[in-house]
């Protein structure tokens, strides 16, 4: 065994020495709840939100130590991000106001803010992208994934995506890096927007579909490739396959054909299509 440990010390000092993970997950709900849960009276005072963000500032500076490039500045990587915080917090009360307009369930915008999945996952996409944009691609990765590890909703933080973004029900949503999602895009539960293929060599190309403004994506389709382009105000039915460009204002659908047999021993077959 004495070998076997040897590598893995070999392992550690080869590695980057990151912080837990509990770390990032305890930043992130911590920025979540003071901007978008009505959890304290005290959020309602100025006083105590500046205190609340000086302690944050404190907790990413440390955080960019691990994960900022060594020849970036670090504090200005923390005043970059939390320079950004206004912009982001409207984009994502845009798109809970969205995600409240759209879904008749939805009973309350503090339901959406408190209770929803697809929220949660929309707003940690805001703040992770805002990340990889600064170049801290591993911090941004880390807390996407802490997105998909509560919601099992998983958007890459390199994906662009528009204003006013709806998922309802969320569950086993993909989408990956090189996606562009337009404004007003609708998006259920089971979606990929995935690539054809997954060789190394076209890490650096566009692999992902392009979605334009105001599309509907129902449940469990698929849209993989990179030169893929949804035209706006399309709309996907479930459990679409498409590897190929539609024109704005297509409607794409599923079709099965049912053969229903009854106690007739030559009945004449019924087809239903669904």
């Amino acid at each position: 065994m004495n070998s076997f440990y040897q590598e893995i010390a070999r392992q550690h000092q080869e590695l980057l020495i990151l912080p837990e993970k509990k770390l990032i997950h305890q930043f992130i709900d911590e920025l979540f709840s003071i901007l978008f849960s009505n959890t304290s009276k005290s959020y309602g005072i100025v006083a105590i939100i500046e205190n609340k963000f000086d302690g944050l500032e404190k907790q990413f500076d440390e955080l960019v130590l691990d994960f900022a490039p060594k020849n970036q500045n670090t504090k200005q990587q923390t005043e970059t991000f939390f320079e950004a915080l206004p912009y982001l917090h409207k984009k994502a009360l845009n798109d809970a106001q969205t995600i409240f307009a759209k879904d008749p369930a939805a009973k309350t915008l503090e339901e959406v803010l408190y209770s929803y999945p697809g929220f949660f996952a929309i707003a940690v996409y805001r703040f992770s992208h805002q990340l990889w944009k600064q170049d801290l691609k591993l911090l941004a990765r880390t807390i996407s994934e802490y997105a998909h590890i509560k919601t099992s909703i998983e958007i890459h933080p390199g994906a662009k995506i528009g204003n006013d973004f709806a998922i309802d029900h969320g569950t086993g949503i993909v989408i990956g890096e090189t996606t562009v999602i337009g404004n007003n895009v609708q998006i259920y539960q089971g979606v990929t927007l995935g690539a054809l293929s997954v060789k190394k060599e076209e890490a650096f190309i566009k692999r992902h579909p392009t979605i334009e403004d105001n599309v509907i994506i129902y449940a469990n389709s698929t849209i993989l490739g990179g030169q893929t382009t949804v035209g706006r105000d399309s709309i996907i039915g479930g459990n679409v396959w498409l590897t190929y460009t539609i024109p704005s204002n297509s409607v794409v659908y599923h079709k099965n054909e049912m053969k229903v047999k009854d106690n007739n021993p030559f009945p004449e077959p019924i087809f239903y299509s669904i």
